[in-house]
């Protein structure tokens, strides 16, 4: 299939030339003016744009302008043709975004050279694009793969848990959502990728696996030295992550998964585990997983308590906001708490 080439110039006798030039090799439409382009844009999607830089309506560098602010538009090439020998304005075409001047008037040999070579270009371009988004794809679903490879892993050994980490992850993305809406953190959460924040929140607990089956499904309460032992967790977690790390490089992932479960169990006043942290100290990824850790443990039955009731929990979370939990984190989730308990029971084993 022939590609396409725009040619804007307003003089008809340069459109001509342009034409003969390259009707044999390409689909050509010709235009006087850029109006007339971006019409034409709204339905065809040119393989390069040609386009002449003083016209009197709109100039090829303003017209340059309005192609780069436009996502659907401003990966086309545009070569930029023109009278103007000057560096200066080839050097402003060029920091526009133009991939290259060509000075008229112009020969039919340099004009084909020319386009035939960006045109290679781009296409080299958009091809090693494609291989590297289908890449990065794959790296992934392989990444997600293992996450839950390794999440269900440590949920199949807690036979106390069933669920937690699926519906720890769901009400991860409902609160972090909410807080940038809210504007909450939001200078910290722009340089999240969320759908990476999400799915290593399933490693928070990841530590789990080394904690021995008599005390991690032990059915009554813990003794000291037993809950000596399950706090212990936190800190396999963050060791096991950091061997990962160590292996294959500090991917955002296993930054995000360390920093959940190193610190899940901090307190904002300063009194959990393992490190003590209080406030802001604390990893903003700690601060948000400590209230959805502890709303699920708290709704969820277990062998040695019954489930509280949505009501109770949220009561629970308020109540510990300033001393358990972040204030701002602990407010919002007491805004969207209809949307967290839908979710839960949703979700419920």
């Amino acid at each position: 299939m022939r590609k396409t080439i725009f040619v804007i110039d307003d003089n008809n006798t340069n459109l001509t030339v342009a034409e003969e030039s390259l009707s044999g090799h390409y689909r050509i439409i010709a235009l006087t003016s850029a109006s007339k382009m971006f019409t034409f844009l709204e339905k065809i999607t040119p393989d390069l744009i040609l386009l002449d830089v003083e016209m009197p309506e709109m100039t090829g560098f303003e017209a340059m302008k309005r192609l780069k602010i436009n996502d659907l538009y401003s990966q086309i090439p545009v070569i930029f043709l023109t009278g103007l020998t000057d560096s200066v304005n080839e050097a402003h075409g060029i920091e526009l975004g133009a991939v290259d001047f060509i000075t008229k008037p112009f020969s039919e040999p340099v004009l084909l050279n020319r386009i035939r070579n960006h045109l290679n270009i781009d296409e080299l371009i958009r091809e090693r694009t494609s291989q590297l988004i289908e890449r990065t794809e794959q790296l992934v679903q392989l990444q997600n793969g293992i996450v839950y490879i390794m999440s269900d892993l440590v949920e199949n050994r807690d036979l106390n848990t069933g669920g937690h980490i699926d519906r720890t992850s769901m009400y991860m993305e409902l609160l972090i959502n909410a807080m940038l809406e809210r504007g909450i953190y939001a200078g910290e959460l722009s340089g999240w990728d969320f759908n990476s924040v999400v799915s290593s929140a399933r490693l928070h607990d990841v530590g789990k696996i080394v904690i021995s089956d008599n005390v991690l499904n032990k059915p009554g309460s813990l003794t000291d030295d037993e809950y000596i032992t399950m706090k212990m967790h936190s800190l396999e977690g963050e060791r096991i992550i950091d061997k990962a790390i160590e292996r294959t490089g500090n991917a955002e992932f296993l930054h995000n998964a360390k920093m959940f479960a190193a610190y899940h169990h901090e307190r904002w006043d300063g009194k959990g585990y393992p490190y003590g942290l209080k406030e802001t100290e604390i990893p903003l990824q700690g601060r948000i997983m400590a209230v959805i850790d502890v709303y699920d443990a708290l709704v969820s039955e277990r062998p040695y308590k019954k489930a509280f009731t949505h009501k109770e929990a949220l009561k629970i979370i308020t109540d510990g906001s300033g001393r358990h939990f972040d204030p701002q984190i602990a407010n919002v989730f007491n805004e969207i708490n209809k949307e967290i308990m839908a979710a839960g029971a949703a979700n419920k084993n």
